[in-house]
């Protein structure tokens, strides 16, 4: 093969980048597009002329000293007063009845809400990962009815209303035309099996949908109850460690270390604030780095006293600034349990699966996401896995854990630097993005190859991603699962299908990714020729295989029972196989 066929892997290989100053292809730049046709999203501000005053978010920017009236408290104002959240923001904005919606910079969900053709409003409650929910889905769909849909695992505290309405033991899914209970999938099917379907619909067509509807979730109004995560139980001495250390460059080792302190500053300054001994000081600082608050600058050792030098996350420059979860300081709350935290990040990215990627997992609507409540609360969530002990994963639940991870950051990535057209592009993408989990940075390269694949190295790449030392060593998987190269979806048309998985059933979900993958064009056998046509991506992954007789072996466990037959039959004669690697389609999976 030509040296030209060969750059492909690059997306997929670390080392050292380059730019070529004549290069002039850009990225497609996903946000961009989205920020042309998405609405301005609004600022809350209070004065004394002006009780509620909206404004975009550049306007408020200029007037950065204006004093905003917090969403708590914009809640209650809508709630004492028996509002929904859309007719509280018509009154407060002062829109009329009839006049456009989009002229009051609301949230784009709002927008769809109501469409030209519909008066009234389709509510549907579901769950993620529901078979019936997504019955209900592709219903509405297949008939062009537009829908609102509040997934109470994305908005876990619209389950209360839910079962206000519906009653207790109500189930999803539940669909509401305007404020009237339709009911489930079993009542659904009685309505359209009788006819009555079509008479109702006309009426959610004709009739304007009043505020004791299920209210269409609005950002900032609908989150979570994390305003009640506690503080750290070591934030306190922390902020003490952070006003009072003297944080500088020094030079250690022959380098120069920006923004550390050294561990006998740390410990001068416990010993005062707790008035104790040297040996208690240090069991102290010991147990502040292993909450992933700050790390020794060369990952040498957890704490010690003496001229050891060690950094807050937020001075490290590769977390201030190629950690896409962090937003300039540490989520100093009590860090939640990492299976918590992976279980709510699975639900959030399996409800952005279901409305807005195809049934097969190979076309996502990226402009849908960037603009979606789902992904802003994806984007909070995140932000959780800052001082997440991932060692308290089991071996299942990293695995489940890291490809999830990778799927999701495929898509945060793409939304937010745009999808690489070139090779030297490519390489940026896969090793400068990255997380901030559990206090270390870790890269989509360094997750697929340091975690997934054990520390090998990347395809056409000399070096392991993690080196002898490397305290992220600790949570690489025991031994890589060759299934998951057909579980990781990196963004292009030629990859495996966009799924996510559970913990609880990774292995049998594995193994039907892998088939799912082989049974459309992964695998092509032509028995008169003698040649099996397979993806690129083995060949680029080929020390995990063996040799191509090995691989041909190991694929027949994943085939369905006609490719089985073919394959049998060429390899069960002695005469040549002749292996051809299919061109990868690297463009956006759109």
């Amino acid at each position: 093969m030509g040296s030209g066929e060969e750059a492909a892997p690059d997306q997929y290989a670390s080392g050292p980048k380059e730019r070529e100053e004549n290069q002039t292809e850009s990225a497609t730049d996903v946000s961009e597009i989205a920020e042309k046709e998405k609405p301005k999203a609004i600022v809350l501000k209070f004065d004394e002329n002006h009780p509620i005053e909206f404004t975009t978010i550049e306007e408020d920017r200029e007037n950065s000293n204006s004093p905003r009236l917090n969403l708590p408290a914009v809640k209650k104002f809508i709630l004492e007063r028996g509002l929904s959240v859309t007719s509280a923001l018509r009154r407060l904005s002062g829109l009329d009845e009839g006049e456009e919606e989009q002229k009051s910079g609301r949230p784009p969900l709002l927008q769809d809400a109501e469409a030209a053709d519909m008066r009234g409003r389709i509510t549907l409650f579901s769950r993620s990962g529901c078979r019936d929910c997504q019955a209900v889905r592709s219903f509405l769909r297949e008939r062009g009815l537009r829908f609102v849909e509040i997934n109470i695992d994305v908005f876990p505290a619209r389950k209360a209303e839910l079962e206000e309405k519906a009653g207790k033991t109500a189930g999803v899914p539940q669909i509401f035309f305007n404020e009237h209970l339709i009911g489930g999938i079993v009542a659904l099917n009685s309505l359209r099996n009788s006819g009555e379907f079509d008479r109702r619909l006309k009426g959610v067509m004709e009739a304007r949908c009043p505020d004791s509807a299920p209210a269409v979730p609005v950002y900032g109004l609908d989150d979570p109850g994390d305003s009640d995560d506690e503080a750290d139980e070591l934030w306190e001495m922390v902020s003490v460690l952070r006003q009072r250390l003297r944080i500088q460059d020094r030079f250690f080792k022959m380098r120069l270390v920006n923004n550390c302190f050294s561990g006998a500053d740390a410990v001068e300054v416990l010993i005062d604030e707790l008035d104790c001994g040297r040996k208690k000081a240090v069991e102290m600082g010991k147990r502040i780095a292993k909450k992933n608050f700050f790390r020794h600058v060369l990952n040498e050792n957890e704490f010690e006293d003496g001229n050891h030098l060690y950094r807050f996350l937020e001075h490290d420059p590769i977390i201030s600034t190629k950690c896409f979860n962090f937003r300039g300081f540490t989520n100093d709350k009590e860090p939640k349990p990492a299976a918590l935290v992976a279980e709510k990040l699975r639900k959030i990215m399996i409800a952005i699966l279901e409305t807005f990627v195809s049934d097969d997992g190979r076309h996502v609507n990226y402009q849908g996401i960037c603009s979606s409540e789902e992904f802003r609360r994806y984007w909070y969530v995140v932000q959780d896995l800052q001082r997440v002990n991932v060692l308290a994963l089991t071996k299942t639940e990293r695995l489940s854990f890291f490809i999830n991870i990778y799927n999701s950051m495929v898509i945060h990535a793409t939304i937010q630097k745009g999808y690489p057209d070139g090779m030297l592009e490519r390489r940026e993408f896969f090793n400068e993005f990255q997380y901030l989990i559990g206090g270390y940075p870790y890269s989509l390269s360094e997750i697929q190859n340091g975690i997934l694949r054990a520390n090998q190295r990347p395809p056409y790449s000399l070096g392991k991603p993690f080196k002898n030392g490397d305290k992220r060593l600790e949570v690489v998987l025991p031994q890589p699962n060759i299934l998951t190269l057909f579980a990781l979806c990196n963004g292009s048309k030629s990859s495996p299908a966009l799924r996510f998985y559970s913990a609880q059933s990774i292995d049998s979900e594995l193994r039907s990714a892998t088939k799912e993958f082989f049974r459309g064009d992964g695998i092509i056998i032509d028995i008169q020729t003698r040649t099996v046509y397979v993806s690129k991506l083995l060949k680029w992954f080929s020390s995990d295989f063996g040799e191509e007789t090995e691989m041909l072996h190991w694929i027949m466990n994943y085939l369905d029972t006609k490719k089985v037959a073919l394959l049998s039959h060429i390899l069960g004669n002695k005469g040549p196989i002749n292996v051809v690697y299919q061109d990868y389609d690297s463009s956006l999976n759109l």
